[in-house]
């Protein structure tokens, strides 16, 4: 078996039909469909059903996955190992990130290191909390960027900075004419927040509950995109990330204010996995990391 079935075999076990996986190894799908069944004879079991109009892992191939994944990660970074000893200066950042740092944090850090080391990519991934987390288990990151520490026994975390929450309320709300706020002072409001189980939903109800309140669930969303226009359009109040001189704009009517009473923050830090050994390039954008925020302070 060559390493392009394996791929192919993992795409398709990944949800892929056997063409989309075709299309990416360049081959016809039928050549890819005689591949597997060879690969179904090597490993002597069927690994591929069909269901529906596509094909799904057996419980022999949920097993043999297993294997794949880790045989092809191995293998990756084995040629990325290989390639940064070639030279040390070249070589690929894997790094998952919090959607919200994709507007500000990520693209200096990453700009920044690219000054340095011209010639280094980077695999970008999005997500929220829990996906990230994910992505380091599945190996399809080797670092990621996300508010707190997981607290996951296999995953190392550093913190980078604080970043400042506001409240955000609609420009024609009550304490819209202020600049800061006690955070009791909406008590009684509907809050925007983030769905259970997102790393800014606990801290808002953390904040809350220091406030001496429970917050009033208005609308959840999946995104702080999504809770920045319910606010806009009037439903309620939220405790967002944003610059303290954001201005509102006829498609965010939006006014952040500064809280007083609680402090209205959230740490931002870099993980891995503890028993991994990282490609040095990947070593050298923590420390990268590590030493801009640190230099940077408040200004971040």
């Amino acid at each position: 078996m060559d390493l392009q079935v394996l791929r192919s075999f993992q795409a398709v076990a990944e949800g892929l039909t056997v063409t989309e996986a075709a299309a990416e190894a360049r081959i016809t799908q039928p050549a890819l469909s005689r591949a597997l069944r060879r690969l179904e004879e090597e490993v002597g079991a069927e690994l591929l059903q069909r269901v529906g109009r596509g094909l799904r892992p057996t419980p022999a191939g949920r097993v043999f996955k297993e294997y794949v994944d880790a045989a092809l990660d191995s293998y990756d970074r084995g040629r990325r190992a290989v390639a940064e000893v070639v030279d040390p200066d070249a070589g690929v950042v894997s790094l998952a990130f919090l959607h919200t740092l994709g507007t500000w944090l990520v693209p200096r850090l990453v700009t920044g290191f690219r000054k340095a080391l011209p010639q280094v990519r980077f695999e970008l991934h999005q997500h929220e909390e829990n996906g990230l987390v994910q992505h380091l288990l599945d190996a399809t990151a080797d670092l990621m960027i996300t508010s707190g520490d997981p607290g996951h026994p296999l995953i190392t975390w550093r913190r980078l900075l604080v970043e400042p929450l506001w409240l955000a309320v609609p420009t024609g709300h009550r304490l819209a004419q202020r600049r800061r706020v006690r955070l009791a002072e909406v008590a009684e409001e509907p809050f925007i927040l983030l769905k259970p189980g997102y790393g800014l939903r606990s801290v808002t109800e953390t904040l809350c509950r220091q406030a001496g309140f429970a917050p009033l669930v208005g609308f959840e969303g999946e995104e702080v995109h999504t809770l920045r226009g319910l606010v806009a359009a009037g439903l309620g109040v939220s405790l967002i990330p944003s610059s303290p001189d954001a201005a509102a704009t006829p498609d965010f009517p939006i006014r952040y204010l500064e809280i007083t009473d609680v402090h209205g923050a959230r740490d931002i830090g870099i993980a891995w996995l503890t028993g991994r050994t990282l490609p040095p390039v990947s070593r050298r954008f923590i420390d990268h990391a590590l030493k801009e925020t640190t230099a940077a302070g408040d200004r971040w």
